[in-house]
């Protein structure tokens, strides 16, 4: 009898780990209405019980009747930009594990069961989709060497300043836990928000992990909304923000240190020049110098005050993700 047992256990499919949990797909759109139907049946059938939401973001081309007529949840986010969807959906969406990918079908929907099974069997608050392509051809069409050039940039810069956990910064393709989504501010508007993602998990230490995800190339018809330069320089920008107020102490410690080799530079043939002499035949120099030196200790001083600041800061956004208690998993 309890070999028959065994053998009928063993014979039934395993259980998901996400059994029992709420999961929801987040999808911002705009004009994707070739893609977003395959996209929403592909992960409606990889996720079974989840729950598949369309953000339309303004789309002229039908993509909000596309998405309903595949079984999604359709909502509008009249402001336009990624950033503003995403921060709508982690305000309104109540989950306890969060998928977010776009909705142009160049991620593979195949890799969201493992994204998820990580997340929840390691504890982790976010899994990035670190994009792969096997076949050349395939990865210069779908992800153009401008692009893979930036990444690789943008993502260097963030991992040389707040570590190296994470590979691929810019991907669009994320599963996040409750607590991550209930304690990240988003305040980007743009594509932007991707690094803000990153810098919100690396700064505070949150576990992360990654799962290798073929990317490939969008649907004849569907046509990209990134503008390289543009959302390049945005990007650039919002890392150099993110630093100056995460780490305000190294960026005041540099500037004080430019001003004061600068200020010795110009002062210190000066003060030779005395010593020989007793004279101060260049008094603009003079000036000049103490001026310098004078910017370069004030510049530390403003480092260590914003520092304290941003220490604090970063002590009420751990205190506020500590707060949101971790769903109970289902009993195996």
């Amino acid at each position: 009898m309890d070999t028959l047992f065994e053998q009928t256990r063993a014979l039934a499919p395993a259980p998901v780990p996400w059994a029992g949990l709420r999961v929801a797909v987040l999808i911002p759109c705009y004009n994707e209405a070739v893609a977003i139907p395959k996209v929403v049946a592909d992960f409606r059938g990889v996720l079974p019980g989840a729950t598949v939401y369309v953000y339309d973001n303004n789309s002229c081309d039908g993509t909000a009747a596309a998405a309903v007529s595949a079984g999604a949840v359709v909502r509008r986010e009249w402001q336009q930009g990624k950033g503003h969807v995403i921060r709508r959906g982690f305000a309104d969406i109540e989950a306890d594990v969060y998928v977010l990918v776009d909705g142009d079908d160049t991620y593979d929907a195949s890799a969201a069961p493992q994204m998820v099974r990580l997340l929840i069997e390691e504890n982790l608050d976010m899994v990035t989709g670190r994009r792969v392509s096997e076949d050349a051809d395939a990865a210069a069409a779908a992800y153009r060497r401008g692009h893979r050039f930036g990444n690789r940039a943008l993502t260097g810069i963030v991992r040389s300043v707040f570590g190296a956990r994470v590979s691929d910064m810019l991907s669009g393709y994320r599963v996040f836990s409750r607590r991550f989504v209930k304690s990240f501010p988003a305040l980007s508007s743009g594509f932007e928000i991707e690094t803000e993602v990153t810098v919100h998990a690396l700064e505070l230490g949150l576990p992360v992990g990654e799962v290798p995800t073929r990317y490939k190339e969008r649907p004849a018809g569907s046509l990209s909304k990134l503008r390289t330069w543009t959302d390049g320089a945005r990007i650039l920008r919002t890392i150099a923000v993110l630093v100056r107020q995460e780490r305000p102490l190294q960026v005041f410690s540099w500037a004080a240190a430019i001003l004061l080799i600068a200020g010795l530079a110009v002062g210190l043939p000066v003060i030779w020049e005395f010593s020989k002499t007793g004279l101060v035949p260049k008094l603009p120099s003079a000036v000049l110098a103490t001026g310098l030196v004078l910017l370069s200790f004030l510049s530390f001083s403003c480092g260590m005050i914003l520092d304290s600041v941003a220490r604090g800061r970063k002590e009420l956004r751990r205190l506020a993700y500590l707060a949101i208690a971790t769903p109970a998993r289902p009993a195996d």
